[in-house]
Protein backbone atom coordinates (compact mmCIF):
# COMPACT_ATOMS: atom_id res chain seq x y z
CA UNK A 1 0.00 0.00 0.00
CA UNK A 2 2.88 2.34 0.79
CA UNK A 3 4.30 1.77 -2.68
CA UNK A 4 0.96 2.68 -4.26
CA UNK A 5 0.89 5.96 -2.32
CA UNK A 6 4.47 6.73 -3.35
CA UNK A 7 3.62 5.94 -6.96
CA UNK A 8 0.57 8.19 -6.91
CA UNK A 9 2.71 11.08 -5.66
CA UNK A 10 5.33 10.20 -8.26
CA UNK A 11 2.74 10.19 -11.05
CA UNK A 12 1.57 13.65 -10.01
CA UNK A 13 5.15 14.90 -10.11
CA UNK A 14 5.63 13.35 -13.55
CA UNK A 15 2.48 15.05 -14.82
CA UNK A 16 3.66 18.41 -13.52
CA UNK A 17 7.10 17.88 -15.04
CA UNK A 18 5.53 16.88 -18.36
CA UNK A 19 3.49 20.08 -18.47
CA UNK A 20 6.49 22.19 -17.53
CA UNK A 21 8.69 20.54 -20.14
CA UNK A 22 6.17 20.23 -22.97
CA UNK A 23 8.53 21.95 -25.38
CA UNK A 24 11.56 19.89 -24.35
CA UNK A 25 12.79 16.66 -26.02
CA UNK A 26 11.34 13.56 -24.42
CA UNK A 27 13.55 11.71 -21.95
CA UNK A 28 15.23 8.47 -23.00
CA UNK A 29 15.66 5.25 -21.05
CA UNK A 30 18.29 3.04 -22.64
CA UNK A 31 17.82 -0.67 -21.99
CA UNK A 32 20.63 -3.11 -22.68
CA UNK A 33 19.24 -6.35 -24.08
CA UNK A 34 20.71 -9.65 -25.32
CA UNK A 35 18.13 -10.51 -27.98
CA UNK A 36 18.60 -14.26 -28.13
CA UNK A 37 16.17 -15.65 -25.56
CA UNK A 38 12.69 -16.18 -27.01
CA UNK A 39 9.95 -15.77 -25.93
CA UNK A 40 11.40 -13.10 -23.63
CA UNK A 41 13.66 -11.13 -25.94
CA UNK A 42 14.68 -11.89 -29.52
CA UNK A 43 14.43 -10.53 -33.04
CA UNK A 44 11.78 -11.59 -35.51
CA UNK A 45 12.57 -12.33 -39.19
CA UNK A 46 12.20 -8.60 -39.92
CA UNK A 47 14.88 -7.78 -37.35
CA UNK A 48 12.43 -6.21 -34.89
CA UNK A 49 12.78 -6.78 -31.16
CA UNK A 50 9.93 -8.90 -29.80
CA UNK A 51 9.09 -10.76 -26.61
CA UNK A 52 7.73 -10.34 -23.11
CA UNK A 53 10.62 -8.26 -21.79
CA UNK A 54 10.45 -5.95 -24.81
CA UNK A 55 6.71 -5.40 -24.37
CA UNK A 56 7.09 -4.72 -20.67
CA UNK A 57 10.01 -2.34 -21.23
CA UNK A 58 8.10 -0.36 -23.84
CA UNK A 59 5.04 -0.21 -21.56
CA UNK A 60 7.18 1.07 -18.67
CA UNK A 61 8.56 3.80 -20.91
CA UNK A 62 5.07 4.86 -21.98
CA UNK A 63 4.03 5.00 -18.33
CA UNK A 64 7.05 7.22 -17.58
CA UNK A 65 6.52 9.40 -20.66
CA UNK A 66 9.98 8.36 -21.84
CA UNK A 67 11.37 7.03 -25.11
CA UNK A 68 12.71 3.48 -24.97
CA UNK A 69 16.08 2.97 -26.64
CA UNK A 70 17.14 -0.65 -26.97
CA UNK A 71 20.89 -1.28 -27.01
CA UNK A 72 22.02 -4.69 -28.26
CA UNK A 73 24.53 -6.48 -26.10
CA UNK A 74 26.18 -9.85 -26.55
CA UNK A 75 26.07 -11.01 -22.93
CA UNK A 76 23.15 -10.74 -20.54
CA UNK A 77 25.39 -9.96 -17.58
CA UNK A 78 27.32 -7.05 -19.13
CA UNK A 79 27.84 -5.08 -15.94
CA UNK A 80 31.00 -3.29 -17.19
CA UNK A 81 28.96 -1.78 -20.06
CA UNK A 82 26.27 -0.73 -17.60
CA UNK A 83 28.85 0.94 -15.35
CA UNK A 84 30.37 2.62 -18.42
CA UNK A 85 26.90 4.13 -19.10
CA UNK A 86 26.47 2.51 -22.50
CA UNK A 87 22.89 2.03 -21.31
CA UNK A 88 20.86 2.86 -18.21
CA UNK A 89 19.55 -0.57 -17.27
CA UNK A 90 19.68 -4.23 -18.30
CA UNK A 91 16.30 -5.69 -19.15
CA UNK A 92 15.36 -9.19 -18.02
CA UNK A 93 17.72 -10.73 -15.46
CA UNK A 94 17.38 -12.92 -12.39
CA UNK A 95 18.41 -10.91 -9.30
CA UNK A 96 20.68 -13.49 -7.68
CA UNK A 97 22.76 -12.83 -4.56
CA UNK A 98 25.94 -12.81 -6.65
CA UNK A 99 24.58 -10.24 -9.09
CA UNK A 100 23.32 -8.00 -6.27
CA UNK A 101 26.94 -7.45 -5.31
CA UNK A 102 27.42 -5.52 -8.57
CA UNK A 103 24.04 -3.92 -9.35
CA UNK A 104 20.64 -3.09 -7.89
CA UNK A 105 17.39 -4.59 -9.13
CA UNK A 106 13.82 -3.44 -9.55
CA UNK A 107 10.92 -5.42 -8.19
CA UNK A 108 10.28 -8.68 -10.02
CA UNK A 109 8.67 -8.24 -13.42
CA UNK A 110 7.38 -11.81 -13.19
CA UNK A 111 8.35 -15.12 -11.53
CA UNK A 112 10.12 -18.00 -13.24
CA UNK A 113 11.10 -21.56 -12.43
CA UNK A 114 14.16 -23.60 -13.42
CA UNK A 115 13.73 -27.22 -14.55
CA UNK A 116 15.80 -30.13 -15.79
CA UNK A 117 14.56 -31.36 -19.17
CA UNK A 118 15.46 -34.53 -21.02
CA UNK A 119 13.92 -37.64 -22.56
CA UNK A 120 10.95 -38.72 -20.47
CA UNK A 121 12.32 -42.29 -20.34
CA UNK A 122 15.77 -41.24 -19.09
CA UNK A 123 14.99 -41.57 -15.40
CA UNK A 124 17.23 -38.59 -14.65
CA UNK A 125 16.57 -36.27 -11.74
CA UNK A 126 18.07 -32.84 -10.90
CA UNK A 127 20.42 -34.38 -8.36
CA UNK A 128 24.18 -34.94 -8.50
CA UNK A 129 23.92 -38.69 -7.89
CA UNK A 130 21.56 -39.00 -10.85
CA UNK A 131 23.52 -36.71 -13.18
CA UNK A 132 27.11 -37.74 -12.41
CA UNK A 133 28.91 -38.52 -15.67
CA UNK A 134 26.01 -37.13 -17.73
CA UNK A 135 26.28 -34.23 -20.17
CA UNK A 136 23.99 -31.34 -19.22
CA UNK A 137 23.46 -28.37 -21.54
CA UNK A 138 23.14 -24.78 -20.30
CA UNK A 139 23.08 -21.38 -21.97
CA UNK A 140 26.35 -19.47 -21.85
CA UNK A 141 26.32 -16.63 -19.32
CA UNK A 142 23.02 -17.65 -17.75
CA UNK A 143 22.28 -18.07 -14.06
CA UNK A 144 21.67 -21.77 -14.81
CA UNK A 145 25.24 -22.08 -16.11
CA UNK A 146 26.56 -20.46 -12.92
CA UNK A 147 24.52 -22.86 -10.81
CA UNK A 148 25.49 -25.97 -12.77
CA UNK A 149 29.20 -25.16 -12.79
CA UNK A 150 29.23 -24.28 -9.11
CA UNK A 151 27.03 -27.07 -7.74
CA UNK A 152 27.31 -29.91 -10.25
CA UNK A 153 30.49 -29.71 -12.37
CA UNK A 154 32.90 -30.12 -9.44
CA UNK A 155 31.04 -33.28 -8.45
CA UNK A 156 31.32 -35.12 -11.74
CA UNK A 157 28.51 -33.72 -13.88
CA UNK A 158 29.69 -32.69 -17.37
CA UNK A 159 28.44 -29.18 -18.19
CA UNK A 160 28.21 -28.11 -21.84
CA UNK A 161 27.62 -24.41 -22.53
CA UNK A 162 25.83 -23.20 -25.66
CA UNK A 163 25.61 -19.72 -27.13
CA UNK A 164 22.11 -20.20 -28.58
CA UNK A 165 19.16 -22.20 -27.33
CA UNK A 166 18.53 -23.54 -30.85
CA UNK A 167 21.98 -25.16 -30.83
CA UNK A 168 21.41 -26.56 -27.34
CA UNK A 169 18.05 -28.07 -28.30
CA UNK A 170 19.51 -29.65 -31.45
CA UNK A 171 22.22 -31.29 -29.34
CA UNK A 172 19.63 -32.57 -26.89
CA UNK A 173 17.43 -34.05 -29.63
CA UNK A 174 20.50 -35.61 -31.30
CA UNK A 175 21.57 -37.23 -28.03
CA UNK A 176 24.81 -35.26 -27.77
CA UNK A 177 23.73 -34.16 -24.28
CA UNK A 178 21.45 -36.05 -21.92
CA UNK A 179 19.52 -33.12 -20.46
CA UNK A 180 19.35 -29.34 -20.17
CA UNK A 181 18.83 -26.98 -17.26
CA UNK A 182 16.40 -24.31 -18.43
CA UNK A 183 13.82 -21.73 -17.57
CA UNK A 184 10.39 -23.34 -17.83
CA UNK A 185 8.94 -20.93 -20.39
CA UNK A 186 12.04 -20.88 -22.61
CA UNK A 187 12.33 -24.65 -22.97
CA UNK A 188 8.59 -25.06 -23.41
CA UNK A 189 8.65 -22.82 -26.46
CA UNK A 190 11.99 -24.09 -27.77
CA UNK A 191 11.21 -27.81 -27.45
CA UNK A 192 8.38 -29.19 -25.33
CA UNK A 193 5.56 -27.55 -27.30
CA UNK A 194 7.03 -28.65 -30.66
CA UNK A 195 6.79 -31.91 -32.62
CA UNK A 196 10.42 -32.65 -31.76
CA UNK A 197 9.57 -32.41 -28.09
CA UNK A 198 7.17 -35.37 -27.98
CA UNK A 199 9.69 -37.62 -26.25
CA UNK A 200 10.93 -34.98 -23.80
CA UNK A 201 9.58 -33.70 -20.51
CA UNK A 202 10.44 -31.99 -17.23
CA UNK A 203 12.52 -34.34 -15.07
CA UNK A 204 11.87 -34.04 -11.36
CA UNK A 205 10.66 -30.97 -9.47
CA UNK A 206 11.66 -27.32 -10.06
CA UNK A 207 15.07 -26.39 -8.69
CA UNK A 208 15.29 -23.61 -6.12
CA UNK A 209 18.64 -22.07 -5.16
CA UNK A 210 20.05 -18.59 -4.46
CA UNK A 211 22.27 -18.87 -7.56
CA UNK A 212 19.20 -19.30 -9.73
CA UNK A 213 16.85 -16.69 -8.29
CA UNK A 214 13.08 -16.99 -8.61
CA UNK A 215 12.07 -14.06 -10.78
CA UNK A 216 13.09 -11.66 -13.52
CA UNK A 217 13.85 -7.98 -12.89
CA UNK A 218 15.66 -4.97 -14.36
CA UNK A 219 19.26 -4.31 -13.30
CA UNK A 220 20.41 -0.72 -12.70
CA UNK A 221 23.58 0.85 -11.35
CA UNK A 222 23.62 0.91 -7.56
CA UNK A 223 23.65 4.74 -7.32
CA UNK A 224 20.62 5.02 -9.65
CA UNK A 225 18.03 4.76 -6.88
CA UNK A 226 15.73 7.29 -8.58
CA UNK A 227 15.56 5.25 -11.79
CA UNK A 228 14.90 2.06 -9.84
CA UNK A 229 12.06 3.75 -7.96
CA UNK A 230 10.61 5.19 -11.15
CA UNK A 231 10.57 1.77 -12.79
CA UNK A 232 9.02 0.16 -9.71
CA UNK A 233 6.29 2.79 -9.62
CA UNK A 234 5.62 2.43 -13.34
CA UNK A 235 5.36 -1.35 -12.94
CA UNK A 236 2.87 -0.94 -10.09
CA UNK A 237 0.81 1.46 -12.20
CA UNK A 238 0.77 -1.01 -15.10
CA UNK A 239 -0.59 -3.64 -12.72
CA UNK A 240 -3.23 -1.28 -11.33
CA UNK A 241 -4.42 -0.35 -14.84
CA UNK A 242 -4.60 -3.95 -16.10
CA UNK A 243 -2.02 -3.34 -18.83
CA UNK A 244 0.48 -5.63 -17.11
CA UNK A 245 -1.99 -8.54 -17.11
CA UNK A 246 -2.84 -7.90 -20.76
CA UNK A 247 0.84 -8.14 -21.73
CA UNK A 248 1.80 -11.26 -19.81
CA UNK A 249 -1.31 -13.37 -20.38
CA UNK A 250 -0.28 -14.58 -23.85
CA UNK A 251 3.08 -15.88 -22.56
CA UNK A 252 1.51 -18.58 -20.37
CA UNK A 253 4.04 -18.19 -17.58
CA UNK A 254 2.30 -20.79 -15.42
CA UNK A 255 1.04 -23.11 -18.15
CA UNK A 256 2.01 -26.77 -18.42
CA UNK A 257 3.63 -28.03 -21.64
CA UNK A 258 1.33 -29.07 -24.45
CA UNK A 259 0.14 -32.67 -24.31
CA UNK A 260 1.84 -35.10 -26.69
Amino acid sequence: MALIHICVMFALLLSADALAAADQPRREIRFGVAAQFPPFQSRNPQGQLVGLNIELGNALCVQLNARCVWVDQVLVEDFPALEARKFDAIMGMAPTLERRRSVSFTDHLYPFTTRLVGRSTSGLLPQVRSLKGKRIGVLLGSNREAFARTKWARRGVIIKSFWLNDDLVRSLVAGEIEATLQGTVEIREALLDTDEGRDFDFLGPPISAPLLGDGVAIAVRKPDTALRQELNCALEQLKQSGEYQRIIQSYRLDAAPAAS
